[in-house]
């Protein structure tokens, strides 16, 4: 078999039907069921220009195989804002091909361009192939995450 081609970009806004069973598969490896008004409004925001949202995707052989989420939000810390990695899902069949780290990579660069000063995100901890993979990209600084969901 040859190479396969491997394209990251943006995923437009009349390619809802290949992102949606990506974000499906996303929200049943973490076993939550979020509302379709909210996939609705998300999908809105990920392409409003004034939000400060975007999606990519990871096409291989022109088929959207990986998606990753990221937002910019103000910190306190620094001048500049940060980047948060939300979502990030490669399909089964498209795993060990390198997609996730071309993802992170992308917004990497998506967030450099726009002065932020630095990407995080979050992971469950056991996730332990996402976590092989995301040592070897980024430093863990030992936070513990606490939440109160209203």
């Amino acid at each position: 078999m040859g190479a396969r081609e491997v394209v990251i970009r943006e995923v437009p806004v009349d390619e809802r039907a290949a992102w949606e069973p990506l974000w499906k598969g996303y929200q049943a490896f973490y076993q939550v069921d979020i509302p379709d008004e909210a996939t609705t409004v998300t999908w809105a925001r990920l392409h409003d220009p004034n939000e400060p949202m975007g999606v990519l995707g990871a096409y291989v052989d022109g088929k959207l195989c990986g998606i990753v989420h990221y937002l910019f939000h103000r910190s306190c810390w620094t001048i500049g804002d940060y980047c948060y990695l939300q979502d990030l899902f490669v399909s089964a069949d498209a795993r060990n091909l390198g997609l996730g780290r071309a993802l992170i990579m992308a917004v990497e660069e998506k967030a450099r361009a726009a002065g932020a000063s630095r990407v995080h995100w979050l992971t469950h901890e056991t996730n332990a192939v996402a976590r092989a993979l995301y040592d070897k990209l980024a430093q863990r600084p030992g936070f513990i995450q606490y939440r109160k969901i209203f």
